[in-house]
């Protein structure tokens, strides 16, 4: 199966399998509806194709990689409706639409991502299908990584960090952790799935993650707010960033590298990991 159709199926199960959870209880809610605003506006879904992916090389329980899939695009999707809110970058646009809270004001939108977050850990310990052991270390991995020592620690360095005095280190810490923590929890998730060590894809997540946000930063330069589906934040808020740091051309050049070591990490699954590999490409040169 070619890379795009074997993407597009992937995404189009996440998909179907958000709309199904959001279709319950909790749409009669404001808060609810303001949940679904976000998490079903699209986007790459890059992170529970991921869990998908390595759960399906390991020739995992598909169902219950799904789950876990789904509960990590809450959590990611729960983290930029945070990150849009004036408090932080003070955003309007994500995904193409405008964001969160000027749809539905602050106070609902950080109600909503706060929803999310719970709803994920909800999800994975109450729906089916139920495998203790495995949830429970699915849970413990996905909220480890979004937690102050991964995801939300990087996103409060990203805060507080001077531009012109942050360094290389510094840049590389904030984006391992607010950007690359969650990266590297999909890979873990999709191991667990299959009641592999969690640790399996960690080479190739690492560098991935860094290789995204590295993109990203790129990017928020060269692209303009409609090509990005988003706001140019970066830029205007003059944060702390590979481009800020390195320059340009560098942060291409570091790019290229944390690609090709990613694409290392996946030469002991040979075959296997073919969709990963055209996976690290199509990041490398995507256009948003």
């Amino acid at each position: 199966m070619e890379f795009r159709e074997k993407l597009s199926g992937y995404t189009a199960e996440i998909n179907a399998a958000l709309e199904g959870i959001t279709r319950g209880e909790h749409g009669a809610e404001l808060v609810g509806q303001a949940m679904a605003y976000s998490l079903l506006a699209g986007g790459k879904r890059i992170r529970p194709v991921i869990v998908m992916a390595c759960a399906e090389i390991l020739e995992a329980d598909m169902a219950l990689a799904l789950k876990y899939a789904c509960a990590i695009e809450m959590v990611h999707t729960y983290s930029l409706i945070h990150d849009d809110l004036p408090c932080m970058d003070n955003d309007a646009l994500r995904r193409g639409r405008p964001t969160n809270h000027t749809v539905y004001g602050e106070a609902v939108a950080l109600l909503a991502g706060d929803g999310l977050l719970n709803l994920a850990a909800e999800h994975i310990s109450a729906a089916a299908p139920r495998d203790a052991e495995k949830d429970i270390t699915a849970v413990a991995r996905l909220f480890a990584a979004a937690g102050v020592l991964g995801m939300i620690g990087g996103q409060a360095d990203d805060i507080y960090a001077e531009p012109h005095a942050a360094s290389a280190e510094l840049v590389e810490k904030i984006h391992r952790r607010k950007t690359g923590a969650l990266i590297r929890a999909a890979g873990e998730l999709g191991a667990v799935a299959a009641g592999a060590e969690p640790e399996l894809f960690g080479g190739y997540t690492t560098r991935l993650g860094l290789a995204f946000q590295i993109r990203d930063d790129i990017l928020d330069v060269e692209s303009s707010a409609e090509q990005l589906g988003k706001s140019n934040s970066d830029a205007q808020n003059n944060k702390a960033t590979f481009v800020s740091v390195y320059g340009l051309d560098e942060a291409k050049r570091r790019l290229e590298a944390e690609t090709a070591a990613a694409l290392a990490a996946l030469e002991p699954f040979g075959e296997k990991g073919r969709f990963l590999r055209d996976l690290a490409g199509y990041l490398l040169n995507r256009s948003n």
